[in-house]
């Protein structure tokens, strides 16, 4: 009778240690599906947020954050030892971590989402204004950097030399750039003047800071009367300070002298919606 007895509590021990390592292994599975996924997420998160310094250092923060809690439950599972004698508190401090994970999963993805949308905004941007402006030209320039389009116009077709009045030609080109921008009112556009290096002085304009200026407001005025909302553009005059090459021949100052349209998305609205996911995490920390 004692022997059947003793038979039946190790039977028991045996099953409970089963059922403990069954489901250990089923939390680690899922530990693990976990992790994986936060991985594929920061690496998009990173390569998406190149430009974006200061939500790359609350990113970069927000890693180290992760790195230390995986770093707390590899601790906690190592000072186990054997697998099977992991408590019932190891089990819950577990599930926990993993729920913090998810979470942050799930606000990494919220990101990644804004940045893509803001890329194919952008891409749309771009595709609607090669379409509308229609011509083959050397002198008109549309491209992206860093998620920003850029559209360059040569000197030579929006003014006369020494001129800041624009010209009929620039009122047809500038008509279908304003169509684009009207179709996207959430975004700005900035009208940035260039110079050469060659001085100028002319009444009541005193030197190239003063032309560029005139000549971006003058663009800027243009837009606002083909209907775009004076809310959404910028006037900005560089004078001669940011060449595209040097101005040591005639060919040379011709291409120095442009203006460029960038079209961007309303940044502080972005970047509001990226320090509130992080104010949101480090809150939760």
């Amino acid at each position: 009778m004692r022997k059947i007895m003793l038979l039946s509590v190790c039977s028991m021990m045996l099953l409970a240690s089963c059922v403990a390592k069954k489901e250990h292994l089923a939390l680690q599975e899922k530990y693990e599906k976990s992790q994986d996924l936060l991985n594929t997420a920061t690496v998009k998160l990173n390569s998406c947020l190149s430009d974006v310094a200061a939500a790359n250092a609350r990113v970069e923060t927000m890693k180290d954050q992760l790195n230390d809690l995986r770093k707390a439950n590899q601790d906690l599972i190592d000072t186990k030892g054997n697998l099977t004698t992991l408590t019932q508190k190891g089990a819950e401090n577990l599930e926990k971590s993993l729920e913090s994970l998810k979470e942050r999963d799930l606000k990494i993805t919220r990101l990644q989402d804004a940045l893509t949308k803001k890329d194919s905004v952008t891409l749309a941007v771009v595709t609607s204004l090669k379409k509308a402006v229609g011509i083959n030209d050397p002198d008109i320039e549309i491209n992206v950097e860093k998620g920003v389009v850029f559209i360059s116009i040569a000197d030579k077709l929006l003014f006369k030399s020494g001129s800041y009045n624009v010209t009929t030609r620039a009122n047809e080109i500038l008509g279908k750039v304003a169509k684009v921008i009207n179709s996207k009112p959430d975004f700005e556009a900035m009208v940035e003047s260039h110079t050469d290096n060659v001085s100028y002085s002319k009444p009541p304009l005193l030197d190239n800071w003063d032309l560029s200026v005139k000549r971006a407001t003058s663009v800027v005025r243009v837009l606002e009367s083909l209907g775009v909302n004076p809310q959404q553009l910028i006037a900005s005059g560089r004078s001669s300070y940011v060449p595209l090459v040097d101005n040591d021949t005639a060919e040379n100052r011709a291409k120095n002298r442009r203006t460029r349209i960038v079209v961007l998305p309303k940044i502080d609205q972005f970047y509001e919606m990226v320090e509130t996911e992080m104010k949101n995490l480090s809150t939760e920390n």
